[in-house]
């Protein structure tokens, strides 16, 4: 209370400073215009020696002076001018101001004709001088409310006239649209979260803009040009002002700015913009580099499969799950079952959607999929009509060592959940699959290329619309590269990259999710579909992208080392297997491919799965071998 009140008074006193300052300055303003009128001096002042203005002029200024004084202060006042913050004041309040001049003026004028033309008899008001106090005035406004801003600028542009430096961060603003002159202002300003800046020069790709200015500020062409002025003008900072621009638009100015030691910062997308939101700035979030368009989906259909229907979530804890839970209660479902082994992780997520989403039913249930009484229990006593399975080990390395416990899980325990949904009629099985079941090199691969198949069967002879879905490396999901690089950065370094050329498809969790959800309701039982991961991005890039993104020059200040290839690593991951290539058909807005099922012998297929999970239990040691008999293009010994 007392700050607020200190500030108050102090609000008040910055008015009434500023309501003397406007009544001496327009009386100034007319006294200059008498003085430059009539080509005289002011008796009694030195100097004054001159030719003296007429004595009816003063006659007429002494009644004028009593007369605009109150209706300045009204005028100015009507105009909200004392309410105003004039640190951001725009082209706008240029405009205001002019427009409150001339009704003043008109105001004195109208006064003259009306009152005074009678009053001082033989004396004829020139319009003329009136013109020239009126510019006088306005003049003398603008330069009172924005002087600090223009003598700050000199002394700026003078201080870095003598040094390059000056101590402040040199800035290249990418985009001279209105949020590239809200970032240049802002720093000329010296406002909030742009302070310690000066704006050097601004990019566009917009010719028509070259060589022109922003506030003093050059305008130059062509985004190619961006590495070139960095070194040029030796620029410590570069800031993209683009907020409306696509991605394809933000991987061309990235692919320059990462040609330099730049720190990088971004305004926000216009989506993510609140009123007043083009003077906020953000880091450059790795996710912007995915260089993709904003994954849309089409609502009603999901909405059909998911609205008023219950709805299981196996892993429903994980970084996937929960994320799909999150976006399966939008469409109001009847009821959300998110199933976990790890207690924790599903209670907070209960905890956040429950306080979100105060109407919907939901529960947890803790419980192994691998424990087909304990699933089916949950399947028998709720009878779900929708299954997302996402229950798995998915650490690769790991898997490797215990080829049985990825087989129990993700192989059985994917089995046993999807016997409960055909016995219990379910509308439709989704199982989240992955790249790595493409072609594989490592178990946790090949065992997600064994539930596939399993999928396959059960679609054959199921009511239930059993499908999988297919997509690469979740950014930010638990265990993805991108925490351990944020990790290492922020202890130093060095990051550790497997190999200089390995390469990896990347989506973030909500575009794999939504994409998931399209995908499965879609309908087609027995199908693997196939999420468009974009190209594929090479790891040592990425975690270039993101060192220089945390305001660090790779190799120099973070160090980057290359440890080789881990057990069961490919050089480059695959979406499609040769034998799908000619089955594949696009489903979805170039966003979700199909593929048909491939040809199998189920007997035998049933046989081996039967081998696999005695030898889990009891010779762990043929696991390896058993499901290289399943999955034929399973290659351990082949890194690719």
């Amino acid at each position: 209370m007392v700050r607020s009140s200190d500030a108050a008074r102090e609000q008040r006193r910055k008015m009434y400073l500023y309501a003397l300052l406007d009544i001496v300055l327009i009386n100034l303003s007319i006294v200059i215009a008498i003085c430059l009128w009539y080509g005289g001096t002011i008796p009694g002042l030195p100097g004054g020696e001159g030719m003296l203005i007429p004595f009816k002029v003063w006659q007429w200024y002494k009644y004028t002076f009593m007369f605009v004084t109150p209706v300045c202060l009204l005028v100015y006042g009507i105009f909200r001018f004392y309410s105003n913050l004039w640190k951001y004041a725009t082209i706008d309040d240029i405009y205001k101001i002019i427009i409150a001049d001339t009704v003043i003026f008109v105001a004195v004028y109208g006064f003259y004709y009306f009152v005074l033309r009678n009053v001082i008899e033989g004396y004829m008001l020139p319009k003329r001088m009136l013109l020239v106090a009126w510019i006088a005035d306005i003049v003398f406004f603008v330069f009172s409310r924005s002087g600090y801003r223009l003598l700050k600028r000199t002394f700026i542009n003078i201080e870095h006239s003598f040094s390059k430096k000056g101590g402040l961060r040199r800035v290249m603003i990418i985009g001279a649209g209105y949020a590239g002159y809200n970032v240049v202002r802002s720093i000329i300003n010296d406002e909030k979260g742009y302070e310690d800046r000066i704006a050097v020069i601004v990019v566009d790709d917009d010719h028509s803009k070259n060589n022109t200015n922003i506030m003093g500020v050059r305008v130059t062409y062509d985004a190619a040009n961006i590495p070139r002025l960095a070194q040029e003008y030796e620029i410590e900072e570069i800031i993209i002002a683009i907020p409306s621009a696509t991605n394809v638009q933000v991987k061309r100015i990235m692919d320059f700015c990462s040609q330099t030691d730049c720190t990088l910062k971004m305004i926000p997308p216009l989506s993510d913009i609140s009123d007043g939101g083009y003077q906020m700035l953000r880091d450059v979030n790795i996710t912007d580099l995915l260089f993709r368009d904003e994954v849309r989906i089409d609502v009603r259909s999901i909405s059909e499969y998911l609205k008023d229907k219950i709805v299981l979530v196996t892993g429903g804890g994980g970084s996937i799950g929960s994320e799909l839970c999150r976006q399966i209660v939008k469409f109001e479902p009847k009821r959300l079952i998110i199933f976990d082994v790890y207690e924790n992780n599903a209670y907070e997520l209960y905890s956040e959607l429950k306080n979100k989403y105060k109407d919907v039913d939901m529960l947890v249930r803790i419980g192994s999929v691998r424990d087909m009484d304990c699933v089916e229990r949950v399947f028998e006593e709720y009878k779900p009509d929708v299954v997302f399975h996402a229950a798995a080990h998915k650490h690769v390395p790991l898997m490797e060592y215990v080829p049985a416990e990825a087989v129990k899980n993700n192989v059985f325990g994917t089995l046993n959940v999807a016997k409960c949904a055909d016995k219990y009629r379910c509308d439709r099985f989704v199982l989240l699959s992955t790249d790595k079941a493409v072609n594989p090199t490592n178990v946790m691969g090949a065992t997600k290329r064994i539930t596939e198949l399993i999928i396959q069967e059960l679609a054959e002879n199921s009511d239930t619309k059993f499908m999988a879905v297919r997509f690469g490396n979740v950014l930010g999901s638990n265990g993805s590269v991108i925490p351990l690089f944020k990790k290492q950065i922020r202890s130093g370094g060095p990051v550790t990259v497997t190999h200089k050329d390995i390469t990896r498809f990347f989506m973030t969790i909500p575009e794999a999710c939504r994409l998931v959800l399209q995908a499965a309701g879609l309908g087609k039982s027995g199908r693997i579909f196939v999420l468009d991961m974009g190209d594929p991005v090479k790891i040592d890039e990425l975690a270039r992208n993101l060192i220089r993104l945390s305001g660090f020059v790779p190799d120099r200040d973070i160090k980057i080392e290359y440890t080789g290839l881990r057990p069961g690593e490919k050089l480059y991951e695959e979406l499609i297997m040769d034998e799908e290539k000619d089955s594949m058909q696009v489903v979805y807005d170039n966003k979700i491919f199909v593929t048909k099922p491939v040809e199998m012998d189920y007997e035998e297929f049933n046989k081996l799965l039967d081998k696999l999970y005695d030898a889990c239990f009891n010779a762990p040691e043929e696991v390896r071998d058993i499901i290289k008999e399943i999955v034929p293009n399973f290659h351990p010994e082949v890194v690719r």
